[in-house]
């Protein structure tokens, strides 16, 4: 099985956290989200993961190091693969064209998901759906009384379906959506300036391909800085009910309380504080005289005198200050 990951956006939501650092390499809980997805993926998988395919931008070779080490980590080859226009979902997955062979799984790196079933090699395809109370701003599902998927609504003004697609999809053909969606770019069928993927979902099901529903139990989006806190916050609460390793060997934490769940990385060193409960600390970070709750601080920054949260602070940033709810982006320094 391989798995393809489009993650060329740009991830404007989520700056400044997105300037220096593509969103899905943002860590939540102490791993970038890219890694935590395909955990995820991997979680109800029941085939062999062959190989991770990511569409990206110009990130830079020492990201797309960052994510073959991410394929590898999980016994897969990873391959990297470019999308230099923004032309939709749909132009996206075929970027990776040549790994749409067999069955294949199409993740956008955007969100995380929890679910308690495993995929069945048996069926056609399988989209991961979340029931939601509002599905007006979302796609959505539209089922037969077989419990089929028949069609596929986006943003619908009428309810048809309260069942919001979240953006992974499990293709038992991979070579069939690759027809179709090769079709959608022959015969320019596009809207809004891109061309779309749930249009060459329902080509596969007027040709008599069966979609069922895999619906998860939580979908934790990363779009914006305060839903990624709170993805932090049940990142940090999963990893701890399940009595992973949270705080590294090499950190020093003095004079000081962790409240739990937090992830405390490499050589971090908190000074004279209260860290907790849903804080991550990246690697290298120095906190002190401070209170830091409910807050996602990325790696080698400084944090000092300061009361804050629901915040998140970038990599490399200097905060000497006071009490607020922040977002402070990589490189920066506030001085108060």
């Amino acid at each position: 099985m391989n798995i393809i990951v489009p993650m060329a956006g740009r991830g404007s939501r989520l700056r400044p956290h997105t300037l220096v650092t593509p969103k899905p390499l943002v860590p939540v809980g102490g791993k970038p989200i890219v890694h935590r997805l395909v955990e995820d993926i991997a979680a109800v998988c029941t085939e062999k993961i062959d190989e991770i395919a990511f569409v990206i931008g110009d990130f830079g070779d020492e990201i797309e190091k960052e994510l073959l080490a991410v394929a590898e980590s999980l016994g897969a080859k990873g391959s990297i693969h470019y999308q230099n226009q923004p032309l939709g979902t749909a132009h996206a997955v075929l970027c990776a064209k040549e790994k749409l062979e067999g069955p294949v799984v199409v993740a956008f790196a955007d969100t995380l998901f929890k679910a308690d079933f495993k995929i069945d090699p048996n069926d056609d395809g399988i989209l991961w759906v979340k029931q939601i109370e509002d599905p007006s701003a979302f796609g959505v599902i539209k089922m037969n009384p077989q419990g089929e998927i028949i069609d596929f609504v986006e943003k619908p003004n009428e309810f048809v379906s309260d069942l919001a697609m979240i953006g992974i999809y499990y293709f038992k053909d991979g070579k069939h959506l690759r027809r179709e969606l090769e079709y959608l770019i022959d015969n320019n069928i596009i809207k809004g300036g891109e061309y779309q993927l749930p249009d060459g979902l329902r080509r596969m099901t007027e040709a008599g391909c069966k979609f069922k529903p895999g619906e998860v139990s939580e979908w934790l989006d990363c779009g914006n800085k305060e839903v990624t806190v709170h993805t932090n916050q049940r990142v940090l609460e999963y990893d701890f009910q399940k009595n992973k390793k949270m705080v590294s060997d090499s950190a020093k934490i003095l004079d000081s309380v962790i409240i739990p769940p937090c992830f405390i990385g490499e050589n971090v060193l908190i000074e004279n504080s209260v860290v907790g409960p849903h804080v991550s600390l990246g690697n290298g970070t120095h906190i002190q005289n401070s209170v830091i709750s409910n807050s996602n601080i990325q790696l080698h920054s400084t944090l000092k005198n300061v009361v804050i949260s629901n915040s998140m602070v970038g990599s490399h940033a200097n905060y000497v200050g006071s009490t607020r709810d922040l977002s402070l982006g990589d490189y920066s320094t506030i001085l108060e």
